[in-house]
C-alpha cells in the first residue's frame, strides 16, 4: 500500500517542518483560495511572485501542504455520512490498513479510549451504509464491535489548523 505524504503512524512519525510567519501567511492565502495566483499572494504577504512560488514549492515538496479540490458530498449524491467507532481484538494497525482500502471510507484513525479506530464513511444512502458496516467492517475477523454516529447536519468543517 502506498502512503500519501500526510499519512502518519503517529504525530511524531515525521520531523516537523519549520514554518515561519511568512509561510503561514502564504498558507492562509491558499486556504482561502487554492487557485490564488502567486502574484496576488505575493502582494498580500509582501513578497515577489518568484519568492512565493519557491516557498509554495518547498511546502508542497515537504508534504506539509497539499492543494486539492474539496467537494460537497451532498451535491455529488452522497446523502449519508457517518463516523463509526470500531473495537478490535488483535492487530489494530492491520485492521486500520484493511479499512483504509475501502473506497467509501475517507478517514481512519487509531485512537485511545472506548474505540480502537474511528472511521468516517461517505455513502450514497442508508443501504450502502448498511453494506459497509455489516459486510465490510463487521465481517473482518478482528472487529469485535462497532458504533455508528450518523451525521444529521454539518455545522463546521475547516482546514485552517496549520496557521494558528
Amino acid at each position: 500500500m502506498t502512503r500519501k505524504p500526510h499519512e502518519q503512524d503517529s504525530p511524531d512519525a515525521k520531523s516537523p517542518v519549520h514554518v515561519d510567519e511568512l509561510s503561514k501567511r502564504i498558507i492562509e492565502q491558499l486556504q482561502q483560495d487554492g487557485r490564488r495566483s502567486y502574484a496576488a499572494i505575493g502582494k498580500a504577504v509582501g513578497l515577489s511572485e518568484a519568492a512565493v512560488r519557491q516557498r509554495v514549492q518547498r511546502l508542497l515538496d515537504s508534504g506539509l501542504v497539499q492543494i486539492v479540490a474539496v467537494t460537497d458530498p451532498l451535491q455529488l449524491g452522497f446523502l449519508r455520512q457517518a463516523m463509526i467507532g470500531v473495537t478490535v481484538s488483535g492487530d489494530v494497525q492491520e485492521v486500520a490498513d484493511r479499512l483504509a482500502e475501502l473506497p467509501e471510507i475517507e478517514y481512519v484513525v487509531i485512537t485511545a479510549g472506548s474505540f480502537d479506530l474511528l472511521v468516517e464513511v461517505v455513502c450514497r444512502d442508508d443501504d450502502q451504509l448498511l453494506e459497509v458496516i455489516n459486510r465490510r467492517i463487521r465481517s473482518l475477523e478482528a472487529v469485535t464491535g462497532t458504533e455508528t454516529f450518523v451525521y444529521l447536519k454539518l455545522r463546521k468543517q475547516t482546514y485552517a489548523w496549520g496557521t494558528r
